[in-house]
């Protein structure tokens, strides 16, 4: 039982340390830093263009998938390269490996562009609607 409070206890130590660490490195920003707050220095930040109306605006979500599409496939394909390194020495067993990867990858791009993820602008989608039977009047409820 004392091995297992030992484990917890070591968690424990590095959660509290990692918490420290973190607080410290706040309290330390915050004592280093100058605060000297202006008009300027407040307002929104537009690549050297004034700024018009508020931060608050909505943007399209397309671009934040299309973002994290394209971090996710740019990391796995970083783990392409210590492959390529030495793979002369790894031999046909890590070359079907790395086509499986590679496969993989190729498999969820077609399915994210098979969705519609990929496509900057959606077209609206075509709803039917049901004909009016005869005799019906619109926006009237029937009732007894």
């Amino acid at each position: 039982m004392d091995q297992t409070l030992s484990n917890f206890g070591n968690v424990f130590a590095f959660l509290l340390l990692g918490v420290v660490f973190v607080v410290g490195g706040f309290l330390t920003a915050r004592l280093l830093r100058p605060s000297r707050p202006n008009p300027e220095k407040n307002s929104t930040y537009e690549c050297g263009e004034t700024a018009v109306g508020t931060a608050w605006v909505k943007f399209n979500i397309r671009f934040y998938v299309v973002a994290l599409i394209f971090i996710i496939f740019d990391v796995e394909v970083v783990f392409l390269f210590p492959w390529a390194t030495i793979f002369r020495q790894l031999g046909q067993f890590a070359l079907v490996e790395a086509l499986v990867f590679a496969g993989i990858l190729i498999l969820g791009l077609v399915y994210a562009w098979v969705k519609g993820d990929l496509d900057w602008v959606r077209p609206t989608p075509n709803i039917p609607k049901m004909p009016e039977m005869p005799g019906e009047k619109t926006g009237e409820q029937g009732g007894f």
